[in-house]
């Protein structure tokens, strides 16, 4: 004898997944008042030339394609969305590789350094330093008045 299945639970209906990195991007671009038309008009790579259609755009927000934008692309739309080139590369590894960075590129080795050091640091330790630096942010906003 074998067991009838399950009903589907109607809570459990799909939900829709929560969208990529580099679809919140360009979402937060709409938000602040551009259009897909105006980022279309902007999105040229400086280097190639290429650019990146509306429809296409449109499709990263609510559809997105299954493969990523190629790095001209990538250029493309980080000249519409007015970002650096590494946080659209960043945005778009994360969405379509599940990739988070966790270097700190961009960022000399002195900083790296200090990051470093403070990150085997307990909570209260970490608000010292944080207290001490801005301590010293202000003395020199003051001394420069």
């Amino acid at each position: 004898m074998t067991a009838a299945a399950p009903a589907p639970d109607q809570g459990a209906a799909e939900q829709p997944a929560p969208p990529g990195a580099l679809s919140q991007l360009i979402q937060e671009a709409l938000d602040k008042g551009d259009s897909y038309g105006k980022l279309a008009e902007r999105a040229i790579d400086p280097e190639t030339g290429e650019t990146v259609s509306k429809p296409y755009l449109q499709r990263v927000v609510k559809t997105p394609p299954a493969n990523p934008p190629t790095v001209p692309m990538m250029r493309a739309i980080a000249a519409a969305l007015r970002k650096p080139v590494w946080r659209v590369k960043e945005a778009t590894a994360k969405q379509w590789l599940q990739f988070e960075a966790t270097e700190l590129a961009g960022y000399d080795a002195e900083v790296r350094i200090i990051v470093g050091h403070l990150a085997g640091k307990s909570k209260t330790e970490l608000m010292q330093w944080r207290m001490m630096m801005e301590a010293a942010d202000q003395a020199r906003r003051e001394a420069d008045e």
